[in-house]
């Protein structure tokens, strides 16, 4: 099913950032730079009646619930109603995953999705301060609390706040491919970078870091994948001992210098493989791996698609 068309259900009070994420990401007309149009719907049982915020603002939905009913997309976002949310907002749940659509959830908006029984046996997140009650309130859901974002079938949930644009751009990314997922996050200024595994379709936090002690050295390493890194020159560039290059690394980028520079040149051959028709010999140097060989073994690795097979799923149209 390609997403084309996206129904936000809002629940009183709302969430205003994690509506807002859905609103930027899909409901901002992007189409002067490339960007194919979304049928944008936000709707609630009571369209035309006013909902609190979060924020001492309030905001009205245009649409009813039965507009809901033919969309690609799903999302509901956080609400402390979200979790004891209505039989109505439950079934409209329901029916778009008994459909094919996509259901996406922004932080507790995973509760909604759960209570409506379409995380039973599926591998699901949320924000970490409320992993333990998800998984407690249900224990058929598969909770995984370390993840920016799961993607289990048709289902998607994400862990709090700025999560949800991750969650939303690897959507986009699975559906128009990685150009199109690049525009929405320039134009949103944040990272489209995310390592991913779609094997069990979970994706691990990014890794990414903003410190000043690593950032110069991060963008270099971007800008030379095609090269090796040792971590005894890396710590040379960052002036640092390799020992307290090491661990500060782990700290603010999550993992090693080793997977992270393995996982930038996979979300590069990722690029490459969708929007170019290079090789896999000149793709597997391009991005640092030096062979297709390599390439396929990391590739598959992260993906659990083998690069050719990858490019036949994923290929940007002409």
């Amino acid at each position: 099913m390609a997403l084309r068309s996206v129904a936000v259900v809002l629940q009183d009070p709302v969430a205003l950032f994690e509506f807002g994420v859905l609103s930027e990401v899909f409901g901002m007309d992007r189409t002067d730079d490339g960007v194919p149009p979304f049928d944008f719907r936000v709707c609630a049982e009571d369209p035309g009646t006013p909902l609190t915020t979060d924020a001492g603002v309030s905001v009205t939905a245009s649409h009813g619930l039965e507009a809901t009913a033919d969309v690609d997309l799903v999302a509901i976002p956080a609400s402390p109603t979200a979790y004891t949310p209505s039989e109505a907002v439950k079934q409209v749940v329901r029916d778009a995953v008994d459909r094919g659509a996509h259901v996406l959830s922004v932080c507790s908006g995973a509760f909604t999705l759960a209570a409506a029984g379409v995380l039973d046996g599926r591998e699901c997140t949320t924000h970490w301060m409320h992993t333990d009650r998800l998984a407690a309130d249900y224990p058929l859901a598969r909770v995984n609390p370390d993840v920016l974002y799961a993607h289990d079938g048709s289902v998607i949930t994400s862990a709090g706040t700025a999560a949800g644009i991750d969650a939303c751009l690897h959507l986009v990314r699975s559906e128009h491919g990685g150009a199109v997922a690049n525009r929405i996050a320039r134009r949103m200024v944040v990272s489209p970078h995310r390592d991913g595994g779609q094997r069990q379709f979970i994706d691990r936090p990014v890794p990414v870091t903003e410190a000043d002690s690593l950032g110069p050295v991060l963008q270099w390493m971007l800008e030379h994948l095609d090269e090796a890194h040792t971590v005894s020159a890396l710590a040379r560039r960052a002036a640092m001992s390799s020992r307290t290059f090491a661990r500060r690394f782990v700290a603010e980028t999550g993992t090693t210098p080793h997977q992270w520079v393995t996982d930038q040149r996979v979300l590069r051959a990722r690029e490459l493989l969708e929007e170019t028709d290079l090789s896999i010999e000149q793709i597997a140097g391009d991005v640092g791996f030096g062979s297709a060989a390599l390439l396929r073994h990391h590739f598959s690795q992260c993906t659990g698609l083998t690069p050719t097979v990858f490019r036949t799923r994923h290929r940007s149209p002409a």
